[in-house]
């Protein structure tokens, strides 16, 4: 269980949100929404513990993130909105190198998840914003953690892609994930429940 107690967020002082709770259970896929400004991205990267709220806690199983950061971050998967990706790197060297337990058969399977076979051996660097981004989401798919984090994880992502995402998402939360996003687009149907957070003028609704 992933806890947001009274959290209180001020951005070059303007209050963003005020005594904000929120509970995240195994198999939840919950959507964060509001318009740009309202805190969305302070939001999911205060749930991930890298940054402090004003005021507030987070905890993760009854305990302080703080006082677990280790635990913590093996449990975590957070995307943020930059791509993330070691532009030196090709998208099978930063999947080799985010996941060395993995081995290429399952790396490659992730690339090609994502539509990007033929430029596994491609510099990031080279690769449009969109492949980028894809490398990135390439983690999804080797990933071991059950707390998935993701600020516009569907940014330059066809509807092709959003599908492949979203049934991904679902197979993640039936298996006792949880996944916590942000997106202006919206999600498709899903055969599972989706909880929306809407952020609105530093209130919760």
């Amino acid at each position: 269980m992933l806890q947001a107690v009274n959290l209180t967020c001020i951005r070059d002082e303007r209050v963003l949100f005020n005594n904000l709770n929120i509970t995240v259970n195994r198999g939840d896929i919950v959507q964060i929404e509001g318009p740009n400004g309202a805190g969305k991205t302070s939001l999911l990267r205060l749930l991930a513990g890298l940054s402090s709220a004003e005021q507030g806690e987070v905890l993760w199983q009854g305990e302080r993130l703080r006082q677990q950061r280790e635990t913590w971050h093996r449990n975590l998967l957070f995307l943020g909105h930059h791509p993330g990706v070691k532009s030196v790197l090709s998208p099978l060297e930063n999947l080799t190198f985010y996941h060395a337990e993995c081995d290429d058969d399952q790396r490659f399977a992730a690339l090609e998840a994502v539509d990007l076979v033929g430029f596994e051996e491609i510099a990031a660097a080279q690769l449009s914003a969109g492949q980028q981004r894809r490398v990135a989401l390439a983690r999804l798919w080797l990933s071991q953690a059950p707390v998935w984090i993701l600020d516009e994880p569907l940014t330059a992502i066809d509807v092709h892609g959003v599908a492949t995402l979203m049934a991904l998402f679902v197979r993640h939360a039936q298996q006792g994930g949880m996944v916590i996003l942000t997106t202006h687009q919206p999600l498709p149907a899903a055969d599972w429940p989706l909880r929306k957070i809407s952020l609105t003028a530093g209130e919760l609704a």
